[in-house]
C-alpha cells in the first residue's frame, strides 16, 4: 500500500500503482472558453460508461439462496472471482427474492446486475464487514471495517439493473456508533496531524467508525446505474481517487446521520444524471479529503456533471463540502429539482461549506436552472465558518472559494435567497448570481460578509428586484 499515498502534484495521481491523469495541472480558470459551461461537452464527451463480455454468472449457480436466510457471502465472492478470471461479464443477482450476504468485493471487468424483484440485502453483523480494508473516513485515510460493496484499485467495474441494494444498516449497530465514535474519530484526527503512517490508523472491531455503503477507491471506468439503492448506514455511492464515473438513474433512499446519496471525492471526469436522492443528509456532494490528511494526498475533484436529477432529502441539495481541502474545481449542476421528500424537505439548494482549518480551493461551481422547494435553511449558502466548535485538528489554512456562477434558480418557500459568508481571512471572491427568482422568503434574505465581486442580476426576491 505505501505506493498509494505518493502522489504526483502535476499531470496525474499515482494511486495504487495506476496512473490516474489529469487530476493534477489545470490550465488557468477561463483561459479559453468564453462561458464556463463551453467546457461541458468536452468532460461529458470524455465520460464513457463501460461494457462487458456477453457472458453471465447467476449466483444461484454458486450457492445463493433467495430465502433472506442463508450467508451468500461465498456465493457472490466465488461468482464474481469466476466473472473476472474468465475475461469479465455479468454476475446475475436473479430477480426472485432476497439474498442476504457480508461486504461484497468487485473485481475488474465485473457488472453486478440486480433483476427486477431480486435484492442484496446485507448482514446486520459488523464482523461480516471484517477484516479491514483501506479506505477514507470523513475525507482522512485509515483501515475501518469494508464498505458494503469496495472495489481497490479496479477498471471496468459496474452496479446496475432494476432490482435493490438494501444496506439493511438499522437493524444493524452501526446507528448505535453515531455516539461513541467520538474518542475514535478524535484519535483519527490526530493522527493525522501527528503523521502517523496510514497502515498503522487501524480500527474495525472494537471502535466506532461505520463503513460506507459502496465505495470505488482507485478505480477508472465505474458505471451505477438504474438501481433502488436503500438504507445505508453511511455515505451511499462514494467513488474516491477515481476517474470516468457514470452514475445514472439511480433512486436513493436514506435515513439517519451521516447518510449523503453520491459523494465524489478527489475524482474527476464525474456524471450523474436522472437519480432522485431522499436522503437524510446531503443529495450530491462534493469532497477531497479533509484538513491537513486532504492536503497531504492533494488530489482535487473536478470536471463533474450534475444534471437532470431530484432531490428530495435532507440539507444541501447541490454541496461542496466540508471536506475539500484538496480542492474542488469546474464542477456544473443543471436543470435539477428540489421537492419535499417522505418525512424531510431540503435544507439548502446550493450548499458550499468550509472553515479556516480545511485549506484547499473551490474554484469554478457553476449551478443553472435549479428550481423548486421547500428549501427548509435557505437557499444560496456560501459558509466559510462551518464547524467551528471545538479546538479542532492541525494549523490554520484558510481555503479559497472562487469563481461561482448561479443563473436560473427559482426557489420557493425558505428562510432566505442568498447568504455568503465568508472568512475576514479569505474572502469569498467572484460570485454571480442571474435571473433567478426566490418566492416566499423572509425578510433580510440577501446577506452577504466577508464576500468581493458579487453581483446580482436580474435577480427577484418576493417580487422586487434585487441587485448588486
Amino acid at each position: 500500500m505505501s505506493s498509494r499515498r505518493d502522489f504526483l502534484r502535476t499531470g496525474g495521481a499515482v494511486a495504487g500503482g495506476l496512473l490516474l491523469p489529469g487530476l493534477g495541472a489545470r490550465a488557468s480558470y477561463g483561459s479559453s472558453a468564453a462561458s464556463p459551461w463551453d467546457q461541458v461537452p468536452a468532460i461529458l464527451a470524455r465520460i464513457s460508461p463501460p461494457t462487458f463480455p456477453d457472458r453471465t454468472f447467476d449466483i444461484t449457480d454458486y450457492g445463493a439462496k433467495p430465502d433472506n436466510s442463508t450467508d451468500c457471502t461465498p456465493a457472490f465472492r466465488n461468482a464474481i472471482a469466476a466473472c473476472n478470471a474468465a475475461g469479465g461479464g455479468t454476475v446475475l443477482v436473479p430477480g426472485t427474492g432476497r439474498f442476504r450476504t457480508g461486504k461484497i468485493h468487485l473485481l475488474s471487468n465485473v457488472n453486478l446486475h440486480v433483476n427486477a424483484g431480486g435484492t442484496i440485502r446485507f448482514r446486520s453483523d459488523a464482523g461480516s464487514y471484517l477484516p479491514t480494508v483501506f479506505t477514507r473516513w470523513q475525507g482522512i485515510e485509515c483501515y475501518n471495517y469494508s464498505p458494503f460493496i469496495y472495489a481497490y484499485g479496479q477498471a471496468n467495474v459496474a452496479l446496475t439493473g432494476p432490482g435493490t441494494i438494501d444496506g439493511n444498516a438499522a437493524a444493524g449497530p452501526w446507528f448505535g456508533f453515531d455516539d461513541r465514535r467520538g474518542p475514535d474519530w478524535d484519535r483519527l484526527q490526530q493522527m493525522a496531524v501527528d503523521g502517523v503512517p496510514v497502515d498503522q490508523r487501524r480500527f474495525g472491531d472494537g471502535h466506532y467508525l461505520k463503513p460506507n455503503m459502496i465505495q470505488f477507491y482507485n478505480c477508472t471506468n465505474i458505471l451505477v446505474e438504474d438501481l433502488n439503492i436503500r438504507n445505508p448506514a453511511m455515505w451511499t455511492i462514494h467513488p474516491v481517487l477515481s476517474r470516468n464515473v457514470t452514475v445514472r438513474n439511480v433512486k436513493v433512499y436514506s435515513r439517519g446521520a451521516m447518510v449523503d446519496g453520491c459523494d465524489p471525492e478527489s475524482s474527476s471526469d464525474v456524471h450523474i444524471t436522472g437519480c432522485a436522492f431522499d436522503t437524510g443528509d446531503d443529495g450530491t456532494v462534493i469532497k477531497s479529503g479533509r484538513d491537513i490528511d486532504g492536503r497531504r494526498v492533494g488530489v482535487p475533484s473536478e470536471n463533474i456533471v450534475i444534471e437532470d436529477n431530484t432531490y428530495l432529502g435532507r440539507w444541501g441539495a447541490i454541496t461542496v463540502g466540508s471536506e475539500m481541502s484538496g480542492g474542488v474545481r469546474d464542477v456544473f449542476a443543471q436543470n435539477n429539482r428540489i421537492q419535499a421528500g417522505s418525512g424531510y424537505r431540503s435544507f439548502y439548494a446550493v450548499y458550499i461549506k468550509t472553515n479556516n482549518r480545511r485549506g484547499g480551493v473551490v474554484d469554478g461551481i457553476h449551478v443553472r436552472n435549479l428550481t423548486g422547494g421547500p428549501c427548509d435553511r435557505g437557499g444560496f449558502y456560501i459558509d466559510m465558518n462551518y464547524s467551528l466548535t471545538g479546538p479542532g485538528y492541525g494549523p490554520i489554512v484558510d481555503p479559497t472559494i472562487q469563481n461561482l456562477t448561479v443563473d436560473g434558480l427559482v426557489i420557493d418557500d425558505s428562510p432566505f435567497a442568498i447568504k455568503l459568508s465568508g472568512s475576514s481571512a479569505s474572502h469569498i471572491r467572484n460570485v454571480a448570481v442571474s435571473n433567478s427568482t426566490f418566492t416566499r422568503m423572509d425578510s433580510g434574505s440577501v446577506s452577504i460578509s466577508n464576500a468581493d465581486n458579487v453581483t446580482l442580476t436580474n435577480v427577484k426576491i418576493n417580487g422586487k428586484v434585487v441587485s448588486r
